[in-house]
């Protein structure tokens, strides 16, 4: 018997949803005040607790996941598929940690996810069926350079001559110590910030992650200037290539220059990784002519050493989930290896040879994320997604193409015809005012109708906004309307 929130839930994610994006400050207060001040003597029964919840929490909530009009920090909604497996995850409660096929299923339906997400991708199981589920993008960017850090100092000591066994076992600063170097970088063009964060956490330093573009392109890499930073004799490189960049969408790269770079990274020992949070997506599009360029944008992409991506971004499964893939099957457990108890040791089996999630990534407790996943890939198939990304990426040309011959609003990155703009746009929009007053004040400007929401953020200095269409439920006509609509009215003051 579901409860009637659940019953609600389940109603929100078959059909439109029609509440505002954003609360009203009414529902804000409202639940704020509702809010206990300390934790009560004796509990309410559950029928209260329900009520409270439905009554005075979720009103408050904002319309990120439910309405196809939210379209801040790249969040994708909750396919109806991954809301029933996610329920199903919460009442069975299976920790998904230890590889026990006599035990539990659920490392068998995770490994079989993963492949149907290579699948999806069109990358080969034989090579990319390394890989775990993470929380998100910063999960996944920190086993990236982890596993990058270790490669490359194993590199580096192999270059030297030296025994090293590995820096997970024993400890960076004696491995950089012993290798005579003074620490390692990350090489990148406009890298998301959790790539930033990864490197912070993981010792190698937020003012090692450095800025490698050409002058006329903020994306591209300099490949001169690339390969004198990775000749160093100092330091160690990771390459992390922005697979969609966050403001535009728009790719750091093409096959050309994957394979150049690629060529550079197997000459200077250097691990080269892709943060494809919402850019792996665009390899879902079939040949088609419409989507040609933002298609070539991950050519190429098998030939780096790991990638990760966001599921709860255009995948459309619920929060929170990530994935990650390398091509090198050993190196993420000589980071990862749990000091094992013996009650943690593997099982054996027949069937394909899957490691245990916790000796491969950051959690030794893991929530069974991967079900969500893999209901979702069951019920759109690839034929599916594909039809979900051209709607979104439609909708996204579509406002840009009304943005670029707006007179009140300037489409970024500035562009010599709408043409060249278009065929770039890939599923977000950018764009500022041209008053400079109203400029400072757009995203709030904006997000006051209550009927879409957008986030703020910079480009090239100045203030602008970001529209980043990710939900299922994007209907090109219904969405181009609204949108068009607020941002006409915004404009008019």
């Amino acid at each position: 018997m579901q409860t009637e929130f659940q019953q609600g839930l389940w109603k929100a994610a078959q059909g439109p949803w029609e509440s505002a994006v954003l609360p009203s400050a009414q529902n804000l207060a409202r639940a704020r005040a509702s809010l206990p001040a300390t934790l009560p003597d004796t509990g309410s029964s559950l029928e209260s607790v329900q009520r409270h919840i439905v009554d005075d929490i979720v009103p408050a909530f904002n319309g990120g996941s439910l309405s196809a009009n939210y379209y801040g920090f790249i969040t994708g909604g909750t396919t109806p598929a991954a809301l029933f497996a996610d329920n199903v995850v919460s009442v069975y409660d299976q920790n998904v940690q230890v590889h026990l096929p006599n035990h539990s299923i659920v490392t068998d339906v995770e490994y079989n996810a993963l492949g149907l997400l290579l699948d999806l991708f069109r990358l080969e199981r034989s090579e990319w069926h390394n890989g775990t589920f993470t929380t998100g993008a910063t999960g996944s960017n920190i086993l990236g350079l982890a596993c990058g850090r270790e490669f490359v100092l194993q590199k580096a000591a192999e270059r030297q001559g030296c025994h090293l066994q590995s820096v997970g076992e024993e400890g960076l600063f004696e491995v950089l110590n012993a290798l005579g170097l003074s620490g390692v970088q990350v090489l990148s063009t406009l890298p998301h910030s959790s790539v930033v964060k990864a490197a912070g956490v993981l010792g190698i330093g937020r003012s090692n992650v450095h800025n490698i573009c050409r002058a006329d392109d903020p994306l591209r890499f300099d490949i001169d200037k690339l390969e004198k930073e990775l000749a160093r004799t100092d330091k160690v490189s990771i390459v992390a290539i922005s697979c969609g960049e966050v403001n535009t969408g728009r790719f750091a790269t093409s096959g050309e220059d994957l394979r150049e770079i690629r060529q550079l990274c197997d000459k200077y020992g250097a691990w080269m990784h892709a943060d494809g949070a919402f850019g792996i997506f665009a390899r879902v599009f079939d040949d088609s002519p419409e989507f040609a360029t933002v298609k070539k944008g991950c050519e190429g992409i098998e030939l780096v050493d790991s990638i990760t991506g966001d599921g709860h971004k255009l995948l459309n499964v619920p929060y929170d989930c990530g994935f990650f893939f390398t091509r090198h099957p050993n190196v993420a457990s000589q980071v990862f290896q749990n000091a094992n108890a013996a009650y943690l040791t593997a099982g054996s089996s027949d069937g394909p040879s899957i490691p245990s999630p916790l000796n491969i990534g950051i959690e030794n407790s893991r929530r069974f994320r991967a079900l969500p996943v893999y209901a979702s890939l069951l019920s759109y198939g690839r034929s599916g997604y594909q039809e979900m990304l051209e709607r979104q990426t439609r909708l996204a040309r579509k406002i840009y193409g009304w943005v670029f011959e707006h007179s009140a609003y300037t489409a970024l990155p500035e562009a010599s015809s709408k043409s060249e703009l278009l065929n770039q746009t890939f599923m977000s929009v950018l764009l500022r005012a041209n008053d400079e007053s109203l400029n400072r004040e757009l995203g709030s400007k904006i997000n006051e109708s209550s009927r879409m929401f957008v986030s703020g953020t910079s480009w090239d200095g100045s203030p602008a906004c970001r529209i980043a269409i990710s939900n299922w439920r994007v209907d090109v006509e219904r969405d181009f309307a609204l949108v068009t609509d607020v941002l006409a009215k915004v404009a008019q003051g």
